[in-house]
């Protein structure tokens, strides 16, 4: 792992991790992160505010401790961070609303840092159809706009969240590949959040690339031994996007999350009607935590994933593409 530069498609460092934790993080592996910027629940001019605040936050976070972390606004930024072993944080926005119908805020935004924005975060917004619509819309008039200004600033399509018509028309308009940062594959198990074989397919032809995620509702059912199949859904990938078009998009936090009420009352509180106490653990077992990219290249090498195609899986594949589209 010392040799291998790996890179997590979407994570989640929130400011107030310990820097012992954020060490753990460095200690497993990582090199960098995309994170979450703002609450994707937000709408309207609020959600334009609360972009602008956590850019702030988080740059300040980031001067405060310039010996763990780097804001990362290049591919170069995310190498430098692996040889001075700090974190490499890429900013991204999990839904388009703070752009609302300003294409200049994509040039804003830029400038600030922020280098990839999900269309849509489950539900209907001025760009497109989230994946928890009734009926099953595409990108709008609007939403090719804002596709066509990303392109041309050089900022990365993410569509996880979306649905599937979002997903397969913002593939084809985009001139540059695309990211599903965090899903699994609906063929594996069946939720509203994973990725048809059909639109995995689609984003490999445009030199796209499928992050598979560890939120155990979207991998399985299962609530123990539930490992197995997570990899399943990474071995499901690779066979149907091949192995240059899949990496790790663990999604959320890297901390260990308890298993205690207080847990479930905060997971409430932040996701309100989209987390039922029925979905905890939220976790899988193994991967609670922020070693948990340890126990994901021990596993894929134990699926037969070795030299070069362990490499992809873990950074490779990510560095590719964002060399391709952010420079």
């Amino acid at each position: 792992m010392a040799a291998m530069l790996v890179l997590d498609a979407l994570g989640e460092i929130r400011l107030s991790h310990s820097m012992e934790l954020i060490g753990e993080i460095l200690d497993s592996g990582t090199n960098a992160i995309g994170v979450t910027l703002c609450d994707p629940k937000t709408y309207g001019e609020t959600a334009f505010d609360e972009a602008l605040r956590s850019i702030l936050d988080y740059d300040r976070h980031i001067d405060a401790h310039p010996e763990r972390f780097m804001k990362a606004t290049t591919i170069a930024d995310a190498e430098r961070a692996e040889e001075d072993g700090r974190l490499g944080i890429y900013y991204q926005f999990q839904n388009a609303t703070p752009i609302q119908r300003d294409l200049d805020r994509v040039d804003l935004f830029y400038k600030l840092g922020v280098r990839s924005i999900q269309l849509t975060y489950n539900y209907q917004n001025y760009v497109g159809s989230g994946c928890r619509e009734r009926d099953n819309r595409g990108v709008s008039a609007f939403g090719a706009e804002l596709i066509e200004r990303m392109n041309e600033v050089g900022m990365l399509i993410d569509t996880s969240h979306a649905s599937m018509a979002t997903m397969a028309d913002a593939i084809k308009l985009s001139k540059q590949p695309i990211i599903i940062s965090h899903t699994c594959c609906e063929s594996v198990h069946q939720h509203v959040r994973n990725t048809t074989d059909e639109n995995m397919k689609l984003l490999a032809d445009h030199g796209g690339v499928v992050g598979i995620c560890q939120i155990r509702v979207f991998v399985t059912n299962k609530t123990t031994e539930a490992l197995d199949t997570y990899f399943d859904h990474i071995d499901h990938a690779v066979n149907v996007a091949g192995i240059d078009h899949v990496c790790i998009g663990s999604d959320r936090d890297h901390r260990v999350i308890t298993d205690d009420p207080e847990e479930i009352r905060v997971l409430q509180e932040e996701e309100g009607a989209q987390f039922q106490p029925e979905h905890w653990p939220l976790y899988i077992n193994e991967l609670n935590g922020p070693r948990r990219m340890e126990v994901v290249l021990d596993g894929l090498s134990k699926r037969g994933f070795a030299g070069d195609k362990l490499e992809k899986l873990a950074g490779k594949n990510l560095h590719r593409l964002y060399s391709d589209v952010i420079g």
